[in-house]
């Protein structure tokens, strides 16, 4: 593999090698199958229509946009549907092709696509927000839109009649939504970092608790049916694994991306879970593998290693008639407050969801077995500041929409195959 990019393993593996039907090692990664260009300002969202060559798209430029494939492979619009105002966000259900649109303004409308997709109806608008909607989702089984917006507030309609069914007001701008179908819990992300978990009732709802792991503000949500893991992708450029079926309030983190993560996307078959940003990187993480929650670290006014005195302990190196600079460090891998002295190495943990080199002890160094060094993800270079991006099953490709006006098809039938 090749290596390059600061801050150590991250971005150098771009790709990797698996075998071929004559035994042949080849390169698996991404293949870019198509550009869409057309929108004039930033794509907020594109979804593929499943088992169709189809896709959705929202952008600030006030358009919805249903691009099809026609004979030449080039993708155009079908439909595009002028807005009053920026459409920030949008769900969509293939199945009885009913499309969810947030915009700028704070209202949610719901359009009814035509079978030839290459028209849609104005069903009903929904006045849910005071402020831009920032994210939204359906269940139909349940006939709920779920949206939340900048205004702070969750809020909770029915689809059958329109009737607002309730709603949650959180201490920061809302920025992402998820539902857990079976147990009726909603995860409801907000610019603070934190997840507020709420429970929903045939007509009431309740707030369970906080989750509280992330140091900036949450960007993008993805949820693991099986499992029952929530994935929360941050603008401190980290994840974190949420194991909510477990009730043990364990949490792992992610360390690859060398800037904001704007889109998550899992898949449970592979096991893989699926994220870029502002990096520009796709990284594909496994989560078969065994990973482990990070040391809390501690915090002591000498090196827990040497004992050197840190520079504010005035005392100690007064006592000791040493005058010394000593900044504190923390050991990645152990958690303890140590000297520059006492850590002069940095290397990957990815076990610990460290995929760059991170600063560890010297200890630590010498006793990590090279088993543990071993990465557990892929990255794969994108070549746009991806805004979001949705994993289409169906046909086995993924959709990146982005900061350059442009959304782009790319096939992963290499990624998503559980031997790689």
């Amino acid at each position: 593999m090749a290596s390059g990019g600061a801050g150590g393993r991250g971005p150098g593996s771009t790709s990797i090698d698996t075998p071929g039907k004559d035994g042949k090692r080849r390169r698996s990664k991404p293949i870019l199958l198509n550009r869409l260009e057309g929108c004039t300002a930033t794509v907020n969202a594109a979804l593929a229509i499943p088992h169709e060559d189809a896709v959705i798209s929202v952008s600030e430029d006030s358009t919805i946009r249903v691009w099809l494939k026609r004979d030449s492979g080039e993708y155009w619009p079908s439909i595009c549907h002028a807005c009053p105002c920026a459409a920030s966000c949008l769900d969509y259900d293939g199945t009885s092709k009913r499309l969810f649109v947030g915009t700028d303004s704070g209202t949610c409308s719901e359009f009814l696509l035509a079978d030839d997709l290459n028209r849609m109806t104005l069903k009903r608008s929904y006045s849910a927000h005071q402020s831009r909607v920032t994210d939204l989702c359906i269940s139909l089984d349940m006939n709920w839109l779920l949206s939340v917006g900048r205004d702070k507030y969750f809020q909770w309609h029915c689809i059958d009649t329109g009737r607002r069914l309730g709603g949650f007001k959180s201490d920061a701008w809302c920025t992402a939504v998820q539902l857990d179908a079976v147990t009726r819990y909603v995860f409801v992300a907000d610019y603070s970092g934190q997840i507020n978990v709420l429970k929903l009732e045939e007509q009431s709802l309740s707030h369970v608790t906080a989750l509280k792991g992330h140091t900036g503000s949450i960007r993008c949500l993805s949820w693991d049916p099986d499992k029952r893991l929530l994935f929360s992708g941050s603008f401190d450029e980290s994840i974190v694994v949420w194991d909510i079926g477990s009730q043990k309030g364990t949490a792992l983190e992610l360390h690859g991306h060398a800037g904001k993560v704007r889109g998550l996307d899992y898949v449970p078959h592979t096991k893989k879970l699926f994220s870029s940003g502002d990096d520009s990187m796709l990284i594909a993480w496994d989560m078969s593998e065994e990973r482990k929650e990070t040391p809390d670290w501690s915090e002591n006014d000498t090196c827990e290693r040497c004992g050197t005195a840190f520079f504010w302990n005035f005392r100690e190196m007064w006592a000791n008639k040493q005058l010394a600079v000593n900044r504190q460090h923390h050991c990645r891998r152990c958690g303890k407050a140590i000297c520059d002295t006492c850590s002069t190495n940095t290397v990957p943990i990815p076990q610990l969801g460290f995929e760059m080199l991170v600063r560890v002890c010297n200890d630590c160094f010498r006793e990590m077995p090279e088993t543990e060094k071993e990465s557990k993800a892929q990255y794969y270079e994108m070549k746009h500041r991806v805004n979001h991006l949705q994993v289409d099953l169906s046909k086995r490709r993924l959709i990146t929409s982005g900061f350059d006006n442009t959304i782009k098809i790319w096939d992963i039938k290499s990624l998503l195959d559980p031997a790689n």
